[in-house]
């Protein structure tokens, strides 16, 4: 455990000196910005962030280290003379990678989030650029409830709003009423939206009626908020909020939700690994070789390398449609926990 956060607060100082020498001229160009708010609002939560990320692989290198260690120094001939089998051998790194695994478990579900929404809104506020930055919505639908449906051709979220409105109630696949409007405008002072040019539209058996105006104040089961579908949004939400989020999105008729399905699970994935990592760096570097510690610690950089490489190929492939978000974001966990269950047989023998 000690290796451990050795390790970790050598990964961390490297992340925000790398993160500091891209950003300092950005910082230093806000007159506004105060040397709290970097510390505090961003640095703080960058090293919450980024800390509960390397904590897997942390913990790998640690393993590598503390093992290749023992290996060395022949305790683990010691050991093994005192018919210590291999899984005992490893029950105390199963209680350090349990220990971990929780705490990072803990972080991503319920703290990492709200950290994150700091970090954030200081991004959006101080590091974000602002020219070109489209805040307009096209082609909008979005379905309310089992019968309610509405679209918007145009909907402009910096100014609250847009043209081409419609919402249409079916009753099974009969239209029984229809709602149009040329424009459409949020008033967020009165939670209301304002129709401009409307026209209602209710269909009976055996006939219409209709009504139209100039303006009219209504309100509808959505905001502009609902309009701005971002896999960011997902970074800041707990996971039972995440997960509440998804299920209204489905019932809206939202297409593509993998991004936040990604999110989601590789919230339990990358703990998870913890496991695997472990029992793969145990296998590696629990004998003794020529070459000792440095080659086992360039074939575990190597692993860590590869593991990482495909994690991000997961969570790319995972956030397309159509795809399976829960195979992809896994599979870096299914390779590598057949290669250590391979490394385990292999070492028990």
């Amino acid at each position: 455990m000690v290796t451990f956060l050795f390790t970790l607060l050598i990964f961390i100082p490297i992340a925000v000196a790398i993160d500091i020498s891209e950003k300092i001229d950005k910082f230093l160009r806000q007159d506004t910005l105060t040397f709290y708010e970097v510390v505090f609002d961003y640095y703080k939560n960058f090293i919450i962030y980024y800390a509960n990320t390397f904590m897997p692989l942390a913990l790998f290198i640690a393993v590598i280290l503390f093992t290749s260690k023992l290996a060395n120094n022949t305790e683990i001939v010691a050991i093994n003379n005192g018919q210590v089998s291999f899984t005992r051998f490893l029950y105390p790194y199963f209680v350090g990678a349990t220990i971990i695994a929780g705490v990072a478990l803990l972080m991503n579900h319920f703290f990492v989030p709200s950290s994150s929404k700091t970090r954030k809104a200081f991004e959006k506020k101080y590091l974000s650029r602002k020219i070109n930055q489209d805040n307009t919505v096209r082609d909008f639908s979005l379905q309310l409830n089992d019968s309610t449906y509405i679209y918007v051709q145009n909907f402009n979220l910096k100014r609250n709003s847009g043209y081409n409105f419609s919402m249409d109630i079916y009753d099974g696949i009969n239209l029984k009423y229809k709602l149009t409007a040329d424009n459409i405008n949020w008033r967020k002072e009165d939670s209301i939206f304002r129709l401009y040019d409307w026209k209602k539209r209710k269909i009976y058996r055996k006939y219409d009626s209709i009504f139209s105006g100039n303006s009219l104040d209504t309100t509808f089961a959505f905001t502009p908020k609902d309009f701005n579908y971002k896999d960011i949004m997902a970074q800041e939400m707990r996971s039972g909020e995440l997960i509440d989020f998804i299920e209204i999105s489905k019932k809206r008729g939202i297409k593509n939700l993998n991004a936040y399905y990604v999110e989601l699970y590789k919230r339990t994935s990358l703990p998870i690994a913890s496991y695997i990592l472990t029992f793969i760096a145990v296998a590696l570097a629990h004998k003794k070789r020529r070459g000792g510690l440095g080659v086992n610690l360039a074939v575990g950089i190597a692993i860590m390398f590869i593991y990482v490489f495909f994690m991000k190929i997961g969570q790319v492939l995972g956030a397309v449609a159509d795809a399976n978000a829960l195979v992809n974001v896994w599979m870096p966990n299914i390779i590598f926990g057949i290669l250590a269950i391979y490394l385990y047989f292999k070492s028990n023998n």
